[in-house]
């Protein structure tokens, strides 16, 4: 992946606006009503390569597939890179039941930490009466994510081949017409993957490392096929405010560490410079007052085998954590990809804001070793009309801070 050498490069997280007939179309295949498999492949790879031409006419430089592989039911659906898993996994059975009740898997006996249900997180106790006011804003738009919610009935293994093939053969066929010659397409991280019901797995440790073993293959798929591979984990970060009762930070980094240990299994012998790791408290628009503070998780960052690392900074319940990097020395060899814009507002940043953003960064680690980013996926999260100002913003104020930092 190309770094920043004489300007500010930008990028964005995974997830961009679909176009509407491809989410209706989703929407039927997720329930057996679509059976024109060759003519959903054709209006896909169609739809990957006019969003990579829009990417580029945006002045984004490393670009991706948006995410379109990754099946979307809704307008507003905050899940495709989760749940598009559940049908390249073997091993998992798709129940009836509430997303946020499914019970995660048991702790290992004499675990310092048990994580609860996806639903019993600390602050969504404590703004409960805005999480259930549909008119607030606030709650989840698409709970239902209309498949069912996945139980572990068997081993885990990958059967995904075919479908990780259509995305990069369309990603690979978009970039070509557009004239790139790199780009990333995202895999979601085996603590991310692993919040399943569990009815075959003793604990959730050993949950955990079947996931490792299983999306392995995608992640060395990507590679190979010459790609950047970007791991999706905010499971990393956004566990923290599932624990009860709330955890020190010490105990939270030590609960991390069979996460981060499983990760890099499954991403061993690849190369660093072909990997990016993307890190966030989750994308819902929420108040975030329980999310742990990226001080305490940034060496839990750091620990992954990846050179790139990605993570929220624009929103303003994270943007002052720039001044972590004053305290903590990156790495030699890595560079940072904080978000710049956020999806967490309907506000444009000014091209201005976002260039005094990518300077702080800059001054912290080294003005070669940032690239400007979102601080999530965008698609699915803010009206597609408002994500691509969001990412035009990016680029004019990324050209802003390039004239400042090489002056």
């Amino acid at each position: 992946m190309a770094d920043s050498t004489d300007r500010i490069l930008t990028t964005h997280v995974g997830s961009l606006p679909r176009p509407p007939a491809l989410i209706e179309r989703n929407f039927k295949r997720s329930r057996g009503e679509d059976g024109d498999e060759a003519g959903y492949q054709q209006e896909l790879a169609s739809a990957v390569t006019e969003l990579v031409a829009q990417e580029k006419a945006a002045g984004v430089d490393i670009v991706n597939d948006g995410e379109f592989g990754h099946s979307m039911g809704h307008q507003y659906d905050y899940g495709p890179w989760w749940t598009y898993i559940f049908q390249r996994l073997g091993g998992l059975e798709l129940r009836d039941i509430g997303l946020l009740e499914v019970p995660m898997a048991k702790a290992k006996p004499g675990a310092e930490i048990v994580l609860g249900a996806i639903g019993d997180r600390r602050e969504w106790m404590e703004f409960g009466d805005a999480y259930m006011d549909k008119s607030s804003g606030v709650a989840l738009p698409n709970p239902d994510i209309g498949t069912g919610s996945p139980v572990t009935v068997a081993p885990i293994t990958y059967q995904g081949q075919e479908a990780i093939a259509h995305d990069i053969a369309n990603f690979k066929a978009a970039l070509a017409a557009a004239g790139l010659e790199d780009g990333f397409l995202n895999s979601v991280a085996p603590a991310s993957c692993a919040r399943f019901g569990n009815e075959y797995y003793a604990d959730e440790e050993e949950l955990i490392w079947a996931c490792a073993d299983a999306m392995r293959e995608e992640y060395v798929a990507i590679v190979e096929a010459g790609l950047i591979l970007q791991l999706d984990d905010p499971a990393i970060a956004e566990n923290y405010d599932q624990i009860v009762p709330e955890p020190s930070a010490a105990a939270y980094r030590r609960f991390n560490q069979v996460r981060i240990d499983a990760l890099n299994h499954a991403i061993r012998g690849l190369p660093e410079d072909r990997i990016r790791f993307h890190l966030c408290w989750g994308s819902w628009h929420g108040p975030h007052t329980g999310d742990i503070p990226m001080a305490e998780i940034i060496e839990t960052m750091l620990a992954v085998n990846a050179k790139y690392y990605s993570f929220e900074a624009a929103n303003v319940r994270h943007e002052h954590e720039w001044r972590v990097w004053r305290e903590v020395k990156l790495p030699e060899g890595k560079v940072i990809v904080p978000g710049i814009v956020s999806h967490a507002t309907n506000v444009i940043e000014h091209p201005q804001v976002v260039a005094d953003r990518i300077v702080r960064f800059a001054e912290g680690v080294g003005r070669e070793n940032v690239i400007a980013s979102t601080d999530c996926g965008l698609g699915g999260r803010v009206h597609p009309q408002l994500a691509w100002a969001k990412l035009r913003s990016l680029a004019e104020g990324a050209a802003l801070a390039s004239k400042e930092l090489w002056a």
